[in-house]
């Protein structure tokens, strides 16, 4: 049997999401959440530093073509401000109603792939989008 090394990728983002609800959750208790995810920055740089170092993966930055690095800077401001929205979200609400919601992202992600991307939308793409949206809106209310 074929492994598919980026099912093996996503479903470790999606457990390690899970467990990031549940820390986060439990580090934003008593601490301002723009700190807590300032913090969980400083960490994730230096963790991630530690494994391009460990691999030897550091190439100069002027060899990153100017539209890569222009995405890259806006996939980190995206990325910055649903950090900050999403532990001040755990801070006002329980988690297993927080990440439902979050996890609409999906549905956005289908929505921005066919519009920006091109990609197809296919009967069970939309089907598993609305599945999605559903059971968010069924476990947030």
């Amino acid at each position: 049997m074929q492994i598919n090394h980026w099912l093996f990728f996503a479903l470790g983002s999606a457990f390690f999401a899970a467990l990031t609800a549940i820390f986060g959750k439990l580090g934003v208790t008593g601490i301002n959440s723009n700190l807590a995810t300032f913090i969980r920055v400083i960490i994730i740089l230096f963790m991630t530093a530690a494994i391009i170092t460990f691999k030897n993966e550091w190439q100069p930055i002027n060899k990153i073509s100017g539209l890569s690095l222009g995405m890259l800077i806006l996939s980190a401001i995206a990325t910055g401000l649903s950090w900050l929205c999403y532990y001040r979200a755990l801070q006002l609400a329980p988690a297993s109603r927080v990440a439902p919601i979050d996890k609409l992202s999906v549905a956005l992600v289908i929505l921005f792939a066919v519009i920006f991307l091109g990609e197809k939308l296919t009967w069970k793409i939309m089907v598993g989008g609305f599945l999605i949206v559903s059971g968010a809106v069924l476990l947030a209310v």
